[in-house]
């Protein structure tokens, strides 16, 4: 559509007109709308009207529409042939509409918890957000490089390996990494508190760590493998595609921020500032109108985040050869990752061709619209919170199908809750804040997973009732009602939203897009009967049912929604 646009407009207005956007936006009054005239009129020094109307002239697309009509001001209105829109969909290949785009590598920088604490439920969105976008560029047709970027090194590794020798590596304290990390942390942090001799050892345990003393980083070593175990527990109950391979912890950087610390001061970009190591950028001012410090080395001589975030972008570009970055972190880190690209800006490590990007999360919000948390004030523990989610859709599934058997049931619950969670979460612009509410998500009514789910199910159930497989159903579409016409012209959108996924970096508009596809299908299976009809009336519906089931499922797996088989 767009290209026959562009050839009307070099036809009637030059070359120089070839490439200009025509702004085909959806109709109320048409399929589409060409808003191009509107913009051009005061370039060419005409009536908006007028301009239409030479576009029209120059309008070659008998084939695919109606005759346009010039509506308003200068509006262009198109409505596609039935027999078009019914051959488009007929096309539609394993791809269903997708293409693949000019591959890049792209690391992604997403969930990050810490070693030997719980992951709370401020890392679902980081977690859920990210791996949907992971999932889209892959099939997009670029190099995504997953970077889980673990807290696993720094000076309270010190006091948790006492503790660990202290209880015993193989005792049911040690266990509690796997289980309950914040009790062993807790556990740690107290006997540090109150055992003047055991903050002693911690203390000089940490130096021996950073020494690479082998019997201390056989214990680190230890205490991470613990925590690998818990984080791929939350992994695969979230059903996100991150290994152990994905992971690249603060430790990994560890050997370089001496190196980069070094670099910056010879050049002169870092200089010391009450005994750190500081870089201070134009344009960052504090209270006062006082220069913010990014602290590259602190006065006693260790290093923070903005150390090792400086190792990350300068690996990502030298080593992986990045041509985008994603960091998808929370909205309160901007003003840290500003500076820190900014920092490797000036040193030369991030350069322009590539792009960096700041994915920003917001919050998740309990009903008081404060930072959700547990009645006694902590943060909420995110394994808690799913259980709570399937043992939720356990009940909804329970009152909603008691006819299926338990086994069934049992098996749908988790499929439901953690789909409910990670729709809800994604079905909002991901910088936004949302509120936490269970039982509106498990609903299979309005815009929530289960209802998306319930429609791909309800399609398997009309297939097992035809005893066909989707893919046998491969007759060729006949569009004749509004409501299969609705259904089929929306099927033709996908690929372009999942570009826009690609390109924005906004999962939320799959979800809308397919919560309307859904709709539109309910719309068409109550106006449409599809195994009471006949013929080829039959076979051109089911036919539009695989299509829709195709692109359906083909999304949720995008968004990391699972797909029950039946609900």
């Amino acid at each position: 559509m767009t290209e026959r646009f562009q050839s009307a407009l070099e036809t009637a207005f030059g070359e120089e007109y070839a490439g200009t956007d025509p702004v085909i936006r959806p109709s109320q009054f048409a399929d589409f709308q060409a808003n191009a005239a509107l913009a051009l009129a005061k370039r060419l020094g005409d009536n908006p009207r007028a301009v239409a109307q030479r576009i029209v002239d120059a309008l070659d697309i008998d084939d695919i529409a109606d005759a346009p009509e010039i509506s308003g001001p200068g509006f262009v209105n198109l409505r596609l042939h039935d027999a078009w829109i019914a051959a488009q969909v007929d096309a539609l290949d394993a791809r269903l509409g997708v293409p693949l785009q000019q591959p890049q590598t792209i690391p992604v920088d997403y969930s990050a918890p810490n070693v030997a604490k719980e992951m709370h439920v401020g890392h679902l969105r980081t977690t859920v957000v990210g791996d949907a976008l992971v999932r889209t560029l892959e099939h997009l047709g670029h190099r995504v490089i997953r970077q889980n970027h673990v807290g696993d090194w720094g000076t309270m590794f010190g006091m948790l390996i006492e503790h660990l020798l202290d209880v015993g590596e193989d005792s049911p304290e040690a266990l509690l990494m796997v289980s309950d990390p914040n009790a062993f942390y807790a556990a740690a942090n107290a006997q540090f508190a109150s055992d003047p001799e055991f903050a002693t050892r911690a203390r000089a345990r940490v130096v021996m760590l950073q020494g690479g003393d082998e019997d201390t980083l056989r214990h680190w070593h230890e205490l991470v493998d613990l925590s690998k175990q818990y984080f791929n527990r939350i992994y695969a109950t979230l059903g996100v595609t991150l290994t152990d391979d994905d992971l690249a912890g603060e430790s990994t950087y560890n050997d370089e921020l001496a190196e980069i610390c070094e670099e910056l001061e010879e050049r002169g970009i870092a200089t010391i500032s009450d005994g750190a190591l500081c870089v201070f950028l134009d344009g960052y001012l504090g209270r006062e109108g006082k220069p913010v410090p990014l602290i590259i080395r602190k006065s006693d001589g260790g290093y923070g985040y903005a150390t090792t975030d400086l190792a990350t972008i300068r690996r990502r570009v030298r080593d992986m050869k990045a041509d985008r970055i994603l960091y998808v972190i929370g909205v309160t880190q901007a003003l840290h990752l500003n500076m820190v690209w900014d920092t490797a800006r000036k040193a030369g490590w991030l350069t322009d061709d590539v792009e960096v990007v700041h994915v920003q999360i917001g919050s998740v919000l309990g009903e008081d619209r404060k930072l959700l948390r547990t009645r006694s004030g902590k943060p909420l523990k995110l394994m808690d919170l799913l259980t709570d989610a399937v043992s939720t859709a356990r009940s909804v599934v329970d009152q909603a199908r008691p006819d299926l058997a338990e086994d069934v049931r049992a098996a749908i619950a988790p499929q439901v809750g953690i789909g409910a969670v990670k729709y809800a979460d994604l079905a909002v612009a991901h910088d936004s804040d949302y509120v936490f509410d269970l039982d509106r998500m498990v609903t299979l009514t309005g815009n929530t997973g289960p209802y998306l789910q319930y429609a791909a199910a309800r399609i398997r159930s009309i297939f097992r009732k035809a005893g066909l497989t989707p893919a046998q159903a491969d007759a060729t579409v006949v569009v004749t009602e509004p409501a299969e016409r609705a259904l089929a012209l929306r099927l033709l959108d996908f690929g372009e939203v999942v570009l826009q996924v690609g390109d924005l970096l906004e999962p939320h508009r799959l979800c809308g897009y397919l919560f309307d596809l859904a709709q539109l299908f309910s719309s068409f299976y109550d106006e449409c009967p599809v195994l009471k009809a006949e013929g080829d009336t039959r076979a051109s519906r089911l036919a539009l049912c695989a299509a829709t089931l195709a692109v359906l499922d083909q999304g949720l797996d995008l968004l990391g929604i699972p797909r029950p088989e039946q609900m």
